[in-house]
């Protein structure tokens, strides 16, 4: 079966000459789909940096990373915006909710950008708020609500656009513990029950025994690829 995504001897360098980083240095990795993968790694390691072109915000600077079997570092930008909106969505440490906003209303934020139709549109967020238990909280804005309801909100705005990868920047960070590791059960259950697959780093080894798998990287290679003995 052929991965979801897969980085081929991927390199990613910044700047040159003396000032030259090598924030990957000759990656190979595969996804499969349905999967849950924690990555981590401390500060530079290159985890962030692998993200980033998972999520088409970056390129590599050689090698090829693929989705579904397309080389993606080849499609032009608007390409890779489409991939973005279509099959990716994204849960950030800060939530990136809009203040004024209602939940129902950030959640519906990605779809008006896809050309959804309004009636549509609602009825998605709205199912989306259910799924991630926050039914009756439609018209709260994030003021309203608590750190652990705002990163609900986040997800439900993922899922709105039913992708089929979720990337996870430290989804927990932000949150108490209490709070982090409701948001990693809920994770746990989109990835088992929607069988989205799901690509989160994280500093936290607590959290990152929620996945399936755990990537570690270190100075810019990928140093360990193993399964987790997690939470069931």
């Amino acid at each position: 079966m052929e991965p979801l995504i897969a980085f081929r001897d991927v390199a990613r360098i910044y700047g040159s000459g003396e000032a030259e980083v090598r924030a990957l240095d000759g990656v190979d990795l595969t996804i499969n789909k349905g999967e849950f993968v924690a990555i981590m790694g401390p500060s530079g390691s290159g985890k962030s940096t692998s993200m980033n072109i998972i999520g088409c915000l970056d390129r590599p600077t050689s090698g090829k990373y693929l989705f579904q079997g397309t080389e993606v570092q080849d499609l032009d930008q608007d390409s890779r915006a489409l991939l973005r909106r279509h099959y990716l969505g994204f849960v950030f440490q800060g939530f990136n909710l809009l203040a004024r906003a209602s939940a129902l209303e950030n959640v519906e934020l990605p779809l008006i950008y896809k050309g959804i139709p309004k009636a549509e549109r609602v009825a998605r967020a709205k199912r989306a708020l259910e799924k991630v238990g926050l039914a009756g909280r439609e018209n709260h804005d994030p003021s309203q609500l608590s750190g652990g309801q705002q990163q609900r909100v986040a997800i439900a705005r993922a899922l709105a656009g039913d992708p089929m990868v979720i990337l996870a920047d430290e989804p927990t960070g932000n949150l108490d513990s209490h709070r982090g590791h409701e948001i990693m059960q809920l994770l746990q259950a989109l990835n088992r029950d929607e069988g989205i697959t799901i690509v989160m780093v994280t500093h936290e080894e607590d959290i990152a025994a929620y996945a399936q798998r755990l990537l570690v990287f270190t100075d810019g290679k990928l140093t360990r690829d193993e399964a987790v003995k997690g939470h069931s």
